[in-house]
């Protein structure tokens, strides 16, 4: 069976809607031509985004807004983007927000960075006041109890595009929150209060489902894989690895059979992420299983289906949320303060983002992995050099989720070499301080660490979500 493409994609579906005031239109017949030209020219840089658009035209009155509201609620969208073109009032798209279903973003795209007032008369100047209705908007959206949000610039203006795009970006990761298919196979590591997940709290603050898996349907799995297909996979390890010398090729193998089961199993319940942890008992097939996961999961994770460890879901689905915004996003937690150079050494032993690492990641061999049964192959590497930030799912007591945030830089500098992840992180203040900080913030022992900057584009998930975002700063 082939490993399958991950949900990469599902495509955000983004809801288009243009529109302004029909009684304009017979006191100024250029102008609704001028509109139509600003809302097509929208709509074609909508399609640049990696979107399904829905377009469903331009309105003039409160009656065409209703059936724009029928057609855009039919669509079933991830996002509504309303286009003021020029002054239109509230009745025309309060129907729009109240019947989609789906959060909305007002754009306020005038035709170019400012008027001619020497030549302008009141038709061309109808053309730039977009900005007009938006207070309106805002003040009729807070009145019926729909979050507002919006966009202003001119058509051409790459910075309101790059605010839009991001957007676009938020609403198909919560898309996929609301759609994905979470695996959570085995049992919690035991006394890890912090990671244990109600999963009912899953569905009601993200969406999507949970599948509770056992290792015996990994195990099932794995004893059906061919040698061709063992051999297949070892091909991959070894052009996506550097393997060290400590690697014994029996425990190699056997992680490469485990990985094409991951596979199957991935495949056959159509998993978006995947947290796992079984303990086993005296080399029995699940200790041999739970120790054979780690470069299966690795690879999972490189390819868009990130795998934690010690049965951390809401981890999995930190992952998941960096995987989406580009980002990768590996298993990490707290490893040691380093006071001396000003850095927070952070990582975990397991599985690991293989896309964002700054080398080639190492596989090395292990004859015991440290607080946990068995033995075999782990992944080495240091996340990329340069901006990253620390994503994670803390939960309060009344059993709401937030994002618990904070931005870094990995900088170089010696690293253990002892099978797992590290990198030193820079937070620009003091290690110590920063770690009381972060702690005290509410977010479990592991989180995801992801490239990039990441707070503006998770600004503007908290709010499509409703979910509360912590940001830990210097």
């Amino acid at each position: 069976m082939n490993a399958r493409t991950p949900a990469v994609a599902r495509k955000p579906k983004i809801g288009l809607v243009a529109g302004g005031l029909g009684a304009y239109w017979p006191q100024f017949p250029d102008l609704l031509p001028q509109l139509r030209r600003s809302a097509e020219r929208v709509t074609e840089r909508m399609r640049e985004f990696d979107a399904e658009v829905v377009d469903v035209g331009f309105i003039s009155d409160a009656q065409e807004g209703a059936v724009a509201a029928e057609k855009l609620r039919a669509a079933d969208c991830d996002l509504i983007v309303g286009f003021l073109t020029t002054y239109m009032t509230a009745t025309m798209l309060v129907p729009i927000a109240q019947r989609s279903g789906a959060p909305v973003l007002l754009i306020n795209l005038q035709p170019t960075e400012a008027m001619d007032h020497a030549s302008f008369d009141t038709g061309a100047w109808l053309a730039y006041c977009g900005a007009c209705p938006l207070p309106e908007m805002a003040n009729a959206f807070e009145r019926v109890g729909v979050p507002f949000r919006s966009v202003s610039g001119y058509l051409e203006d790459q910075r309101a595009w790059d605010r839009i795009g991001r957007w676009i970006r938020a609403a198909g990761v919560r898309s996929v929150l609301r759609h994905g298919r979470h695996g959570l196979m085995g049992h919690l590591y035991p006394g890890m209060y912090d990671v244990s997940t109600d999963l009912t709290m899953v569905t009601g603050n993200l969406g999507g489902h949970v599948e509770v898996l056992e290792f015996d349907d990994l195990r099932v799995r794995v004893q059906q894989v061919e040698d061709d297909e063992v051999e297949a996979k070892l091909a991959e390890t070894r052009q996506v690895f550097e393997l060290a010398d400590s690697v014994v090729e029996e425990d190699l193998t056997w992680a490469a059979r485990v990985a094409v089961g991951l596979d199957r199993l991935v495949a056959d319940f159509d998993l978006d992420s995947l947290a796992y942890y079984h303990r086993g008992l005296d080399g029995e097939i699940h200790e041999k299983l739970g120790a054979g996961m780690i470069l299966g999961s690795s690879l999972l994770t490189a390819r868009g289906v990130p795998a934690a460890g010690e049965y951390e879901l809401r981890t999995s689905l930190a992952m998941l949320i960096c995987d989406r915004f580009g980002a990768g996003g590996s298993f990490t937690e707290l490893q040691a303060l380093n006071f001396r150079d000003a850095v927070v050494e952070m990582g975990h032993d397991g599985p690991g983002h293989l896309a964002i690492s700054e080398r080639k990641p190492l596989l090395r061999g292990l004859g015991v992995y440290h607080g946990k049964r068995g033995w075999g192959v782990s992944v080495e590497f240091d996340v990329r050099h340069g901006p990253v930030t620390l994503v994670g799912l803390g939960q309060t007591r009344d059993g709401r989720y937030k994002i618990v945030a904070s931005e870094g830089e990995v900088v170089g500098g010696p690293l253990l070499r002892i099978g797992n992840t590290t990198s030193r992180v820079d937070f620009g203040c003091d290690p110590g301080e920063w770690t009381d900080a972060w702690s005290a913030s509410g977010v479990a022992h592991h989180w995801a660490l992801a490239t990039g900057r990441l707070l503006p584009e998770l600004r503007a998930l908290a709010d499509l979500t409703g979910l509360e975002l912590v940001e830990v700063a210097a």
